[in-house]
């Protein structure tokens, strides 16, 4: 009894389904989880749902259906299956099974094939007065979700935020503080990318503003000066007039 259910047991733990997520493009290898040795009259296959990807017979080569003949490769020696370039339409419940009297599945994998994650920015949406609280919001192609950090000379603390309905689904955004830093992450099961910003940095106005300011001022000056010297000349013309007048009349 204690022997049969220890192999219950194991039965159950080799057909049990290994969820897998690949990304859009790549290959992905199928093994089995034991060693397949095909006896008389035995058979091996490999399924995707309903459908018959590659099939071995004791003593034969191995055949692989036409769907799949240019989309797979089969190693005869350890079963194993490799999905070449694989597409979304690839996703699937994969099963190995060795068929005889009785079926009996030796690998199966519940495979989700995924696009990588869109490219991720984080910009500032409030910044009080005096830097003490900020809000920022960070943003992909389809979905935002904004934070709000306040902050002392020393340390920030995270107050919450509001989070957008995310479109892409198997995606996960989140916005948070690490070492100072206020970092945007945006992530799936087969890749992320992420945009950060120090703290510090968030509320500093660009240099450009100042020296701006100063071209206008020094503008300002400039015509000024022109100002002076166009009055002080018509005051000049207006004397050496008036001292011409003068020497006439007398």
């Amino acid at each position: 009894l204690v022997l049969l259910t220890i192999h219950m047991i194991f039965i159950s733990l080799l057909s049990a389904v290994t969820p897998v997520f690949v990304q859009t493009g790549t290959d992905l290898l199928l093994d089995v989880k034991e060693p397949v040795v095909l006896k008389e009259a035995e058979s091996f296959k490999w399924t995707v749902g309903s459908v018959n990807v590659v099939r071995l017979a004791h003593g034969g080569k191995p055949t692989i259906f036409p769907n799949y003949k240019s989309r797979v490769e089969f190693s005869a020696q350890t079963h194993s299956l490799l999905l070449k370039n694989v597409q979304k339409g690839d996703s699937g419940v994969y099963r190995a099974r060795v068929a005889a009297e009785t079926n009996t599945d030796v690998a199966e994998y519940s495979v989700t094939v995924l696009d990588p994650v869109s490219g991720v920015k984080l910009t500032v949406k409030l910044c009080s007065s005096d830097s003490t609280k900020v809000t920022v919001i960070c943003s992909t192609e389809d979905s935002l979700i904004s934070s709000t950090f306040t902050c002392d000379t020393q340390t920030c603390s995270h107050e919450g935020g509001e989070r957008a309905e995310i479109i892409t689904p198997s995606a996960s955004l989140d916005v948070y503080l690490e070492n100072g830093s206020v970092i945007c992450n945006y992530s799936n099961q087969v890749s992320s990318t992420r945009d950060i910003q120090k703290i510090e940095d968030i509320c500093r106005k660009p240099e450009g503003k100042s020296s701006k300011l100063q071209f206008d001022i020094s503008g300002v000056g400039f015509s000024i000066y022109r100002l002076k010297i166009y009055v002080v000349s018509i005051g000049l013309v207006i004397m050496m007039c008036a001292v011409i007048s003068v020497h006439r009349e007398a």
